[in-house]
């Protein structure tokens, strides 16, 4: 795809606000700020920010427990997205999702899901909807390389195909799901195949490249507008972080991390830039100031967000019809 300088801006910022949302994440979590589950998107920048600059405001996204990148790259606010994580009620979810549960309903960003392969049969149901009522939208479900082992992921292709939804399936294979390389777990390996298998057309590409993912989605989502049927794309990535910050990483050598780390997205797409004469044009450190403002905004907003009252701990738990 052909890139000016106004989109070269933008990815980059957005891959590195990303980066250092992660970053803080880290350090709050060490501090007690943050609470329970907390799984890092540090590494698989490219695929978020590329695969969200194919959408318009009309597609829906459903993404994985690891959806901080997503989010961000789809238009949720740094300060909502904040407060959600420190339990407080100006989150996205009012305080009660917390890091794996980020839900939008002002941008169509339908949560991470803290069950694996749980947003397949969820996109599908969505996409379904959107037919039957004649929307021309298309929507996004991000899963891991771990979510093919699960039956969702099967009955999901399967129905998508048979049904001919506007669904693009993204596998963000980072090789080794929770804590298991793919080969232990898969016969195939290279899980485009599967999708090819029911007859979705499907295509592997580097995750690491946001050139590379921009221009597959783009393709994607003109295919299934022009073909009315799913996509499905592999993207070849790489998380930088453990599983989550209860993992203790003893599945992976350390050399082999240090070694994808050169590979890493934001480095790559610099270089990129570089070779295209337009890095010079772009000022880093200008990016840095405004995204360390737009984070510790979000941390400050987080801070003095309210707690919810313990007398409303039992509110959304049932609806207000089955009290009746």
């Amino acid at each position: 795809m052909e890139l000016d300088l106004n989109k070269a801006k933008e990815f980059y910022k957005e891959m590195l606000l990303i980066r250092r949302f992660e970053e803080k994440c880290v350090e709050l979590y060490s501090n007690q700020k943050i609470r329970g589950f907390l799984h890092l998107y540090i590494g698989e920048e490219a695929i978020a920010v590329g695969v969200m600059s194919a959408l318009s405001q009309e597609d829906a996204v459903f993404a994985t427990y690891r959806e901080h990148g997503h989010a961000i790259a789809h238009g949720v606010s740094a300060k909502s997205m904040m407060a959600e994580m420190f339990g407080k009620m100006e989150g996205c979810s009012r305080g009660r999702g917390g890091s794996m549960h980020l839900f939008d309903g002002a941008t169509r960003f339908y949560g991470g899901s803290a069950i694996v392969a749980g947003a397949l049969p969820l996109a599908v149901g969505m996409a379904l909807a959107d037919k039957m009522m004649k929307r021309n939208r298309v929507t996004v479900c991000i899963f891991g390389d771990g979510a093919v082992a699960e039956g969702e992921f099967h009955e999901s292709l399967n129905l998508a195909a048979l049904w001919k939804l506007p669904v693009l399936f993204v596998c963000e294979n980072n090789r080794y799901a929770m804590g298991t390389a793919l080969k232990y777990t898969e016969s195939e390996t290279d899980i485009y195949k599967k999708a090819a298998s029911y007859k979705i057309s499907s295509k592997q590409i580097d995750g690491m490249s946001v050139m590379d993912v921009a221009q597959a989605a783009k393709e994607a989502i003109a295919s299934i507008h022009k073909e009315q049927a799913p996509m499905f794309l592999e993207c070849l990535t790489y998380r930088f972080r453990a599983h989550s910050m209860f993992d203790a990483e003893l599945y992976r050598q350390k050399s082999e991390v240090e070694e994808w780390k050169r590979k890493d997205p934001l480095t790559l797409f610099e270089n990129s830039l570089k070779d295209k004469n337009m890095w010079s044009e772009i000022d880093r450190a200008e990016m840095e100031d405004e995204i360390k403002n737009t984070i510790d905004e979000a941390v400050t907003f987080a801070e003095n967000g309210t707690l919810e009252p313990i007398e409303d701990l039992e509110r959304f738990v049932y609806s207000e019809a089955s009290h009746g």
